[in-house]
C-alpha cells in the first residue's frame, strides 16, 4: 500500500475535530463546519461554469493565507484527490501533483505551520520520509512559516494591525502575532516572494485570527477584517472565510469595514450563525460568527442563511446594503420596513450619549450621604445598581439635563444567546435633579408622567424588537435605538396598540413574540 493511499483510510475519530484551540482568537475549524464552507463553494463554480466540478479541474489553485490545523488543506486535497482520478489515475503522481501545484499555504505561529503540515502531507517535514508526496526539495513544502516582526509607528502601535508595542514587543522566544499576510501593503509582491512570480490563486479560503490583545487587555483589536481585505487585493476568482458577526452593526473599529461588507455587491452568500457555539463548540465568540463567499464575477443579491441551533431561516436573497448596519434574521425586514417607512423621529433625539456626564462606569467620585445642593447619581457597580450623590457645581459637562426626568436603562446586558431574550436591562425613573455614570443611558423628559410613558413604551416587545435588530452584543449605544419611532408621552403604552399603529400582522406579532420575552418591572 502506497503512503498516500495510507492516509486516505477512515479514521474515528478524526484527530482534527478532537484538538483543543489554543485562545478565543485562534480558533481551530471543525472538519465539517470547513466542508460546509467548501460545498458552498462548490455549488457557487459549478453554477458559474456550467455544472464543472471544481474538485475535477488540474489547474485550479487554492490559498489558506491564515492556516492553523491545516482542515482546509487537508479538505481540499481530500476532494482534488477523488475529482481528478480520471485525468490522472495514477495515485503518487495526483497527490504530487495537487501538493505541489494546487494546495499552498501560510501558517500563523511555527506551532500551527507545523500542526498544518502533519494535516496535508502527513509529516512536519514535507521532504521527510513520512511524507506522502515526492515532490518537495524543502521542509515547508507549500506551507509557508516564517516569523514576521511588527511595524511600530510613532504611538507605539503596529502601523499593520494595530497591535500594542508594550503586549507584543516581548522578545525573540516568544510568537510576535505579526501575521505575515496581513504585515505588508505590497501583497502581491509578498505571495510572489514566497510562492513564485506566476502566481495567481483562484480561491482563497481559511479562518483568520480575530483580534489581538490590547494593553491590559480591556479592549482587544479586531484584526479579522484585515485578512479580507488582504485577499480581495489579491484578486481571487472566490474568497471564502469564516470571520466575527460583530461586524454586521457594532466593532471596534469596523466601520469602514462593515460599509465596505455591505455595500459589496459581489458577495454571493452569507451564512450566518449568532451562536458561535453551533459552529465552534465550547468556544464563545460574542455575537456569533459567519461565513462568506465573495464572487469576482457576481454582481447582485446575497442569499443569506441564518442558522441558530436547529433552526434554519433562508436562504433567501438579501440586499445587504439596504440598511446601514445588517439585520440578521430576514424574518424581521417586513416589521422593519413598515415601521421606517412612516417617517417617524428616533427616540434617540432624546437618548443621552455614551458617558453623557463624563464619568466612566467606574468613577468613585460622589459619595453616600445626600448633603444640601445635591443630585441624585445612579451608579452600576460590580452588576449591582446604587444611588450615591454629588455637589451640583461637579458635574462640568451636560449640566444642562441635571433637571429633567429621566429614564435610565444600563448600557450593557448580555443574558444569554437563548431565545426569547429580553434584549436590554430594565430600566428605571430617575427625577429631578439627577445624573449617572457610563453604566447608564438615559432619556430625558419633562415630567414624571411622560417619563412613566416612556418607560410602559421601553416595557413593550415592540421596542425591544426593534433595539434588537442594532444590538449585536451586549452592549446598546445610542445609535442602538435608532429605528425605534417617537411617540406621544401622554398615555402608556402598549405591544396592542403599537401594532395596531403600525399594521404589525398576527404572524409579525408571533414572530416578535418568539424573539423578544416579556419584560416583568417590580415597583
Amino acid at each position: 500500500m502506497t503512503q498516500a493511499a495510507f492516509t486516505l483510510r477512515g479514521r474515528n475519530p478524526d484527530v482534527l475535530s478532537c484538538i483543543a484551540n489554543l485562545s478565543n482568537d485562534e480558533v481551530f475549524t471543525p472538519p465539517e463546519f470547513a466542508n460546509r464552507m467548501l460545498d458552498t463553494l462548490a455549488e457557487a463554480w459549478a453554477a458559474d461554469n456550467d455544472g464543472a466540478n471544481i474538485w475535477a479541474d488540474p489547474s485550479v489553485r487554492f490559498l489558506d493565507p491564515c492556516t492553523k490545523s491545516g482542515v482546509f488543506l487537508r479538505e481540499i486535497t481530500k476532494r482534488l484527490i477523488d475529482g481528478l482520478e480520471p485525468q490522472i489515475p495514477e495515485l503518487q503522481a495526483r497527490v504530487d501533483h495537487i501538493l505541489t501545484r494546487q494546495v499552498f499555504g501560510i501558517g500563523i505561529t511555527e506551532l500551527t505551520a507545523m500542526l498544518a503540515r502533519r494535516s496535508l502531507y502527513c509529516s512536519k517535514h514535507a521532504n521527510g520520509e513520512h511524507s506522502i508526496t515526492r515532490g518537495f526539495n524543502s521542509e515547508t513544502g507549500n506551507v509557508w512559516f516564517e516569523r514576521v516582526e511588527h511595524d511600530w509607528n510613532k504611538q507605539d502601535k503596529c502601523k499593520f494591525c494595530g497591535a500594542s508595542k508594550s503586549t507584543f514587543d516581548r522578545g525573540s522566544d516568544r510568537e510576535t502575532h505579526a501575521y505575515a499576510f496581513i504585515h505588508t501593503d505590497k501583497i502581491q509582491e509578498r505571495i510572489s516572494a514566497l510562492f513564485g512570480d506566476d502566481m495567481q490563486f483562484d480561491v482563497i479560503v481559511g479562518n483568520p485570527p480575530y483580534q489581538l490583545a490590547s494593553d491590559g487587555g480591556t479592549r482587544d483589536v479586531p484584526i479579522y477584517q484585515h485578512f479580507v481585505e488582504q485577499a480581495k487585493a489579491l484578486q481571487p476568482r472566490y474568497l471564502s472565510m469564516v470571520i466575527p458577526a460583530r461586524w454586521m452593526a457594532s466593532g471596534l473599529g469596523l466601520s469602514d469595514f462593515r460599509d465596505t461588507m455591505l455595500s459589496d455587491r459581489r458577495i454571493r452568500a452569507l451564512h450566518d450563525f449568532p451562536s458561535a457555539m453551533d459552529v465552534f463548540p465550547g468556544v464563545e465568540v460574542k455575537a456569533g460568527v459567519c461565513f462568506f463567499l465573495w464572487d469576482a464575477d457576481y454582481q447582485g443579491d446575497c442569499e443569506v442563511t441564518t442558522v441558530r441551533g436547529n433552526e434554519t431561516v433562508g436562504p433567501s436573497l438579501r440586499n445587504l446594503g439596504q440598511f446601514d448596519v445588517f439585520v440578521r434574521d430576514g424574518r424581521a425586514m417586513t416589521i422593519l420596513e413598515k415601521v421606517v417607512g412612516e417617517g417617524h423621529t428616533s427616540i434617540n433625539t432624546i437618548l443621552a450619549r455614551d458617558k453623557e456626564f463624563g464619568w466612566t462606569s467606574n468613577f468613585d467620585g460622589f459619595h453616600k450621604n445626600e448633603k444640601p445642593n445635591d443630585v441624585e447619581l445612579h451608579y452600576i457597580r460590580r452588576m449591582k445598581r446604587g444611588v450615591g450623590y454629588i455637589e451640583r457645581e461637579k458635574v462640568t459637562k451636560s449640566a444642562h439635563l441635571i433637571d429633567y426626568w429621566k429614564v435610565m436603562v444600563p448600557q450593557a446586558f448580555n443574558g444569554g444567546d437563548g431565545l426569547p431574550h429580553q434584549i436590554v436591562g430594565k430600566p428605571l425613573i430617575a427625577p429631578s435633579p439627577s445624573v449617572c455614570t457610563q453604566s447608564f443611558l438615559f432619556f430625558y423628559i419633562g415630567s414624571e408622567e411622560e417619563a412613566k410613558s416612556i418607560l410602559s413604551y421601553y416595557k413593550t416587545r415592540f421596542f425591544r424588537f426593534l433595539v434588537s435588530l442594532r444590538k449585536i452584543t451586549q452592549h446598546a449605544t445610542h445609535a442602538t435605538y435608532s429605528w425605534v419611532p417617537m411617540q406621544s408621552w401622554d398615555q402608556e403604552w402598549t405591544d396592542e396598540k403599537l401594532y395596531t399603529k403600525y399594521g404589525i400582522t398576527q404572524d409579525e406579532q408571533d414572530f416578535i413574540a418568539s424573539q423578544v420575552k416579556v419584560m416583568e418591572l417590580s415597583e
